[in-house]
């Protein structure tokens, strides 16, 4: 199923890309609808695929398309929120069997990351297709690092159709200090990175940051990645489908880089509300500000403050630039009156406080609490960011 993710102040600048001839979300095509060139290595084969809604070809399901075109799908892998996209943020998914196909599910989201031995003994070939949203902490980039590690040491070859990254022209933000490495961040990379989920597995490959029990030549292993068609690190692609329940605007993936930090603090980042990403807020701030009450949601079927009126701030028409902004972030703790609340598990060790996870560092946290200007903060990253543009550079598979 296909959802329109269409907004006013999106459409204008789609429409502004045309008359400047801009490449186009109709131009740029994804791997998956190049099917003459990866059906063939998929013919007679038994095939494990990673997939959710965002795996499609031009509306219509990537697992629908390969059986119509007699492509045997063995199994499906599916992400956090699920094969069918529903599922609440972080929510542990069990195996299952798709109810329309019949095909068996296997989640690799929770304790489960990677499949076994006794998943893919009947899989010839594993398929990668998922739409990333361009943010370190979007939990796909961890779920590809943990499918290329199994495709290696199950001795199973690969193919990973690319997807074109809405955030993909910009890079921005700290770079993740291994010490802080999670499931929301594993490698050495800005929060913006600026790269498609192919470039990311050339990276991956490339810089040997795999963890693999088979040690693996990057030039050898058995990993082939099928590239977008009219795709530049200049296009503002519009995405046919939303890519999880909490971004179903532009504007909010758009955003989601920024807001998204939220989530390691007290204050409510939007979930619950028709915005989700887009509004922010807390019932202790200044009632003069902007009012919401949060209710339970597809998707976010519990999150914080539901059913309680909380003060803040509706982004949803406001347009940011390409660069992160902090702004909210640096406003709210300002105005927050238990500052020594404002961030989750604050009192607990660095390396176990949420916010210092999304971040990378602890730096972030502790230059907000300083007071630090966005001036100084965006300063600091600077020298990271120049050192992670120099190994960028050798993988991008687009200009």
């Amino acid at each position: 199923m296909s959802f329109c993710l269409l907004n006013i102040p999106v459409f204008i600048s789609f429409i502004i890309m045309l008359l400047c001839g801009k490449t186009t979300a109709q131009q740029i095509q994804p791997a998956a609808y190049q099917t003459e060139n990866y059906l063939p290595l998929l013919q007679n084969k038994n095939v494990g695929v990673f997939a959710n809604p965002t795996s499609e070809i031009k509306g219509v399901s990537l697992i629908d398309s390969l059986l119509s075109l007699g492509i045997h799908v063995a199994c499906v892998f599916a992400p956090e929120h699920g094969f069918r996209g529903i599922e609440d943020a972080g929510a542990k998914i069990s195996n299952t069997t798709d109810s329309k196909t019949g095909i068996k599910i296997i989640s690799l989201y929770g304790s489960k990351t990677k499949p076994s031995a006794e998943d893919a003994k009947n899989i010839d070939i594993f398929l990668f297709d998922l739409q990333d949203v361009g943010a370190r902490f979007y939990t796909y980039l961890s779920s590809l690092q943990r499918f290329m590690e199994a495709a290696i040491d199950l001795h199973k070859p690969l193919i990973i159709l690319d997807r074109a990254n809405p955030n993909g022209f910009y890079i921005d933000g700290p770079v993740l200090n291994r010490k802080y490495a999670s499931n929301i961040g594993e490698q050495p990379i800005p929060v913006v990175y600026g790269m498609t989920i192919g470039e990311y597995a050339k990276m991956l490959l490339g810089e040997h940051w795999l963890k693999t029990k088979t040690r693996y030549n990057p030039k050898s292993v058995n990993i082939k990645i099928i590239p977008c068609k009219n795709y530049t690190h200049g296009s503002r692609y519009v995405l046919p489908v939303k890519p999880s329940p909490n971004l179903p605007f532009m504007s909010s993936v758009y955003k989601y880089p920024s807001v998204c930090f939220f989530e390691g603090t007290v204050l409510s980042e939007g979930r619950g509300t028709k915005y989700p990403f887009e509004i922010l807020g807390h019932p202790d701030l200044d009632s003069s500000l902007y009012s919401f009450i949060p209710e339970p949601t597809q998707g976010a079927a519990s999150s914080k403050f539901y059913g309680k009126v909380c003060y803040g701030w509706n982004i949803h028409d406001t347009v940011f630039g390409n660069q992160l902004e902090l702004k909210y972030l640096l406003a709210a703790y300002k105005l927050f009156p238990d500052k020594q609340h404002f961030f989750i598990g604050q009192e607990n060790e660095p390396t176990t406080i949420f916010f210092n996870k999304l971040a990378g560092n602890d730096k972030l946290m502790m230059q907000i609490i300083s007071g630090k200007t966005e001036i100084q903060i965006r300063k600091s990253w600077q020298k990271d960011l120049k050192k992670f543009k120099r190994i960028r550079q050798k993988y991008l598979l687009y200009p």
